[in-house]
């Protein structure tokens, strides 16, 4: 019952406990359990909460037995990345700056988590900050690839994934700000969704304009369901948007017979190794079967990371707090990092009025494209999964630059638009794949019911990473 309990989808989950035939502590134990055997090859999870996962879990059953109204997300287990504060516990943020740092309050979309009966079983392991695309940190050290553990499962939100991949937790709350959603949910065979920017509400702090909170899950309807939690209005979020105002859960099954999608392997400037591009290729080709009408296009925007577009918006965004800090601080911090903010103190103000001036040149590209396109497709990343401590520096004999591998994922931060990265396919020996599904602004669950349409032509949940023995 362990192993069947730790791959059930969330929505399965929710309504076996609502109907008594799972206990919400049978649940929380056995996945406890699972992370106990596996955690330690994993390093998915940096904190695991088990006395408060087993009495939150022992709550929801009592709940249960008195009749009391049930949230839709009672007695589920979830996990919450290590950027997100959760009361009481701590949120170091991969950083030997943070390490005895403990949250006085929660992140709105944990609070919305566990106000409607989710179970926190622990934080998540992150790089520091969230500045990389790859999980590892001078103080937790690096998150493992469940499909090969000596690989990574990128970043910056890879110990969800790898979690979620794992069967350590249905749901990981997540984040993205330049892909980290969705870099590890194509490394990681899972699914990953970006909302729209403003959908999901969160606390000030850096890369205010492109960060986004989602989920991470095994399933669309899970991501759906948690999306139905954690997106919402939020007063004291400048930049929270009134939300959907359906269900996003009700949606998924809708399909997207008749729409228009465009599919481009390279947005006009990528290098893109030829296995992922053939497999990404064939997904998207199969869109026609799901009744749309397929073509190949590009918006026709250059790659906001040739000019530092991107990098420039992000890393000043975070600068001003670093200059504040004493010398000895600073040396905490790992390079990744301290390189980073280093080059956001460098930025000037013209040079971020420029790099707004791109971004919104982007958006309009991408305004007019979906007046022609409901859907754009690519790959999500140029490479299949790597090994840890190997990033690729070049494709085919030819040197590249620095995170030229990610070439797909920042445009739609700049533009704020929903995105997602679906499990389409697996290298010859076993890497997962994933297909980037973009949507116009709001329109998030026409996304989500891409994805579950795709999801029904060509499952993917029931393929499992080949783990150590639990």
């Amino acid at each position: 019952m362990h192993d069947e309990i730790a791959w059930m989808p969330a929505t399965d989950m929710a309504k076996e406990i609502r109907e008594r035939r799972l206990s919400p502590v049978e649940v929380t134990q056995a996945l406890l359990d699972r992370i106990d055997a596996l955690n330690p090859a994993l390093n998915a999870y940096v904190l695991v909460t088990r006395e408060m996962a087993l009495e939150q879990a022992r709550r929801a059953e009592g709940a249960l037995a008195r009749g009391e109204a049930l949230g839709p997300l009672h007695g589920v287990p979830v996990s919450i990345k290590d950027l997100f504060d959760v009361a009481g516990l701590p949120t170091t943020k991969g950083s030997l700056l943070y390490k005895d740092n403990i949250a006085t309050g929660s992140e709105y979309s944990v609070q919305r988590l566990l106000d409607a009966g989710g179970i926190h079983l622990g934080k998540t392991n992150t790089p520091e900050f969230g500045f990389v695309p790859l999980t590892e940190n001078r103080l937790f050290g690096a998150t493992n690839n469940p499909w090969d553990l000596a690989r990574t499962p990128g970043g910056s939100s890879g110990g969800g994934a790898a979690a979620v991949a794992a069967g350590l937790g249905p749901i990981a709350l997540t984040s993205d700000g330049g892909g980290s959603i969705r870099i590890p949910a194509s490394f990681c065979g899972v699914f990953g969704i970006k909302p729209t920017f403003g959908r999901v509400p969160k606390k000030p702090g850096g890369w205010s304009t492109v960060s986004h909170r989602g989920p991470t899950t095994r399933t669309v309807a899970d991501s759906a369901l948690a999306m139905d939690v954690i997106c919402g209005y939020e007063p004291e979020d400048p930049f929270s948007v009134v939300d959907y105002p359906g269900s996003y859960l009700a949606e998924v099954d809708r399909g997207i017979a008749g729409m228009r999608v465009a599919w481009s392997p390279d947005l006009g400037y990528a290098h893109v190794d030829p296995v992922v591009r053939r497999t990404c290729e064939a997904a998207a080709r199969r869109f026609a079967d799901l009744g749309c009408e397929v073509e190949e296009a590009t918006p026709g925007f250059p790659s906001p990371a040739a000019d530092l577009t991107f990098f420039k918006l992000a890393a000043s965004s975070d600068a001003a707090w670093i200059s504040e800090l004493p010398d000895e601080q600073r040396d905490l911090l790992d390079k990744p990092a301290h390189d980073f903010l280093r080059f956001g103190l460098r930025t000037t103000g013209v040079d971020i009025v420029r790099a707004e001036r791109r971004r919104m040149a982007i958006w309009e590209k991408m305004r007019d494209f979906h007046r022609r396109y409901d859907l754009l497709l690519t790959p999500v990343l140029a490479v299949p999964p790597f090994p840890t401590g190997h990033e690729p520096r070049g494709l085919e004999g030819k040197d590249l630059p620095a995170y030229w591998w990610m070439p797909f994922t920042q445009p739609f931060n700049l533009t704020g638009q929903p995105a997602a990265s679906v499990p389409c396919g697996w290298t010859d020996d076993g890497l997962p794949i994933g297909l980037h599904v973009i949507g116009r602004a709001y329109e998030d669950a026409t996304v989500l019911r891409a994805a579950r349409a795709f999801e029904q032509l060509q499952p993917w949940a029931d393929r499992k990473p080949r783990l150590p023995a639990a």
